[in-house]
């Protein structure tokens, strides 16, 4: 059993940026990969960024590489998505997500575990 919990969205301008936090507790021993998904109204669940909780490895989606930065604090059980340069396709509701095997997805649908979401909105 592993619980995540999302903070640091909010509504922002165009250009500002922007911090969010994933917290997990419980059985985080076997998370092999943390990742950000998102979803705007009425449209897919996709994946932002995700990180391996033992290695630190990377993985960016094209919409926000370049501009957003996954990382993470294994003390603290706790994994950041940093966003800069936000814009209005940015704003979403922010999922933080864990995968408990150890390969790489970026389907939304292959997940174990889900925080309960983060609403980030960019005015412009």
């Amino acid at each position: 059993q592993v619980q995540l919990a999302e903070t640091g969205g909010g509504l922002v301008q165009a250009g500002d940026s922007l911090r969010l936090s994933c917290a997990a507790s419980g059985r985080t021993f076997n998370i092999y990969l943390m990742a950000w998904f998102r979803q705007a109204p009425g449209k897919e669940r996709e994946f932002v960024a995700g990180i391996t909780w033992s290695g630190g490895r990377t993985y960016y989606g094209d919409s926000v590489k370049g501009r957003f930065t996954i990382s993470r604090d294994n003390a603290k059980n706790t994994a950041y998505l940093q966003m800069n340069s936000l814009n209005s396709e940015d704003t979403a509701v922010y999922y933080c997500a864990a995968e408990k095997s150890p390969y790489y997805s970026r389907s939304a649908t292959l997940y174990d575990y889900w925080g309960q979401g983060t609403q980030v909105t960019v005015s412009s």
